[in-house]
């Protein structure tokens, strides 16, 4: 499993780059926003100094591994690669998708836009329409409460409060809840079961 990768850019593409690591060519796929940092040499933002083609790049590596492919998704931060990793579990996201909404992160400088519903978060990232944004932003719900541990006052349960977040009224989640499958524990699936009793889904 390739994790992690130093070597020379000797190609870039639209959606990749080839890097030379030992005489070895490794085919690595980035962001639209990561490349177009590689144009500008630097970035601002995070602070980090890019390389020009022929100088070293290092990038924090996902490589996903199916029966028909084995692709490497790169990343100029380990907190990306971890944002990342987040919105893999979220069932619907693919990889390109969450390649391109990783750079956005990470998940704790984003959280108070995904807990106020702000769908235009995702605006202009390809396959992301509102229904798919509304569930990148349930899940994502649930993952920042169980991430922080936080809870709202007065609120014993975290899927009832990421309900709340979600602009139902309290007595509504409980009821919703109240129907959901005991046996079920997981908080996401908690939530998108009692959407489903809600109607919003």
């Amino acid at each position: 499993m390739i994790s992690y990768l130093s070597g020379k850019i000797i190609l870039k593409k639209d959606k990749f780059v080839i890097i030379e690591v030992g005489n070895i060519g490794y085919k690595v796929f980035l962001s639209r926003q990561t490349l177009s940092r590689l144009d500008r040499g630097s970035s601002a933002s995070s602070g980090l100094k890019l390389p020009e083609n022929a100088e070293n790049i290092k990038l924090f590596c996902f490589h996903n591994i199916k029966e028909d492919a084995s692709d490497l998704y790169g990343f100029l931060s380990y907190e990306e690669l971890d944002f990342f990793e987040v919105l893999m579990e979220i069932h619907g996201v693919g990889p390109k998708a969450a390649l391109e909404i990783s750079v956005l992160g990470p998940l704790e400088r984003i959280k108070d836009r995904i807990l106020a519903q702000d769908g235009k978060i995702f605006e202009g990232i390809p396959g992301i329409g509102a229904k798919k944004a509304m569930t990148i932003i349930l899940e994502l719900t649930g993952k920042i409460k169980l991430l922080s541990g936080q809870k709202s006052k007065g609120a014993a349960d975290p899927a009832e409060d990421a309900l709340v977040q979600l602009g139902f009224s309290r007595q509504q989640a409980k009821e919703a809840l109240s129907q959901v499958d005991p046996k079920v524990k997981d908080i996401e699936e908690r939530i998108k079961a009692a959407l489903k009793s809600l109607g919003k889904t």
